[in-house]
């Protein structure tokens, strides 16, 4: 069974007869995609995990896009319709999107084991364990023989528009040159599979020989990586012309570390 994002009000709390529960079914896998409280929220889904793994895309409670103006988010895309929807109940309905996302992206929507969303976002929970991350939405079951605890909690981010699944990279940049300057270091990666657009990696002040990491949620799944692309800027005209490299950079993936 697979929930896609259950009903909060006067469901959550209440015995496992009255709502969705992992006694259901041999294999139940939620998606919680509007789990902030219904007041002053509004929100429509249940917070705690019920399943036997529980995924919390971006945290659970506040989806990427769905903070739009109402008006551009009522003329949508989809028609007015779909708009009108989205604009009354935008994080709720995120959960079939994705579902219907991961069908096309077997490999997408990859769910991070981890204490919370805070401590996903930090790192800490990167990247997957031996085990593997299961697959949100419709692949979730190929993880069905691999649950050792009580409760799962999953945690991953999306993109704010279809196509939704994004995939993590830890990218680390130690870099090269004579003096410290301003600015910021942006890295897009490529692959045997696609490339990524520039992501940034740091932004600040910038020291020869110091490194930098970052955690991105590229558009893309590269596969093999073929090339790093490195570039920085300083903002401003400077009459010293400072030259700045990268002595390393180092590329992990997520889904196999």
């Amino acid at each position: 069974l697979s929930g896609l994002d259950p009903a909060q009000p006067y469901f959550q709390g209440t015995p496992i007869e009255v709502r969705l529960d992992k006694s259901d079914a041999d294999f139940v896998d939620i998606i919680h995609t509007d789990s902030a409280p219904t007041i002053p929220n509004l929100g429509f889904g249940i917070t705690p995990a019920i399943g036997h793994i529980d995924f919390y895309p971006n945290g659970g409670e506040q989806m990427p896009g769905c903070g739009k103006n109402p008006i551009s988010q009522i003329v949508d895309l989809d028609g007015i319709w779909e708009g009108t929807r989205d604009f009354v109940a935008c994080n709720h309905l995120r959960s079939y999107k994705y579902y219907s996302d991961s069908i096309i992206y077997p490999d997408g929507f990859l769910g991070y084991p981890c204490a919370s969303y805070n401590v996903f976002q930090s790192g800490n929970c990167f990247p997957c364990p031996k085990e593997g991350c299961p697959n949100m939405g419709h692949y979730a079951d190929k993880f069905k023989g691999k649950i050792t605890g009580e409760f799962l909690k999953l945690y991953l981010n999306t993109g704010e528009a279809r196509d939704f699944p994004l995939w993590r990279y830890k990218i680390t940049v130690t870099l090269s040159g004579k003096s410290k300057v301003k600015g910021y270091v942006n890295v897009a990666l490529y692959g045997s599979d696609g490339n990524t657009k520039q992501y940034q990696i740091t932004k600040g002040t910038l020291k020869p020989d110091n490194t930098y990491t970052a955690y991105i949620d590229a558009e893309v799944n590269v596969g093999k990586v073929t090339k790093v692309k490195f570039l920085w800027n300083n903002n401003w005209i400077n009459p010293t012309f400072p030259k700045l490299g990268a002595s390393t950079i180092t590329v992990e993936s997520g889904q196999n570390g």
